[in-house]
């Protein structure tokens, strides 16, 4: 039973986010699989899983999100969450987070690969973006403006 449990587990965070033990035991309990909270800790902690820094759903070890809907739909979690004010100069974008935020915002920048961004440099509360231009930066300044409105 445990062996198909953590099969299914590993079946369901390999095709959609879960942030939470409370939703993968809701969905585990829909596939006839009744756990409690104590279990699936238990079954993440056998597993090896663990949290993705952009958006902190669950996912297998060393597993980096290739699907670009779901690396866009990370970089908008992770600016809502994180991201407290941005700025242009020409070409290049400075963004400012909390203290310790700009690493998981940054690598979500990066795994999303934005048309309008180069690279990232990322401090412990700034990251730098480089732009593919003025326009660019303009675009990259509103599209993450726009994550963090409501």
């Amino acid at each position: 039973m445990k062996a198909r449990r953590q099969a299914a587990l590993l079946e369901l965070i390999d095709r959609e986010p879960f942030h939470n033990q409370e939703l993968l035991r809701r969905r585990l309990r829909h596939r006839g699989f009744d756990a409690t909270q104590a279990t699936i800790s238990r079954d993440i902690r056998d597993l090896g899983l663990v949290k993705r820094s952009g958006d902190g759903a669950y996912q297998r070890p060393g597993v980096v999100a290739a699907d670009p809907e779901t690396a866009l739909a990370a970089l908008e979690r992770a600016a809502a969450e994180f991201l407290r004010s941005v700025d242009r100069v020409q070409q290049l974008v400075v963004i400012r987070t909390g203290v310790g935020q700009a690493q998981p915002l940054a690598i979500a920048l990066d795994r999303a690969q934005l048309p309008e961004a180069v690279g990232t440099i990322a401090g412990d509360d700034t990251i730098l973006v480089i732009a593919r231009g003025s326009r660019g930066a303009a675009a990259l300044v509103k599209r993450l403006k726009d994550y963090t409105r409501e």
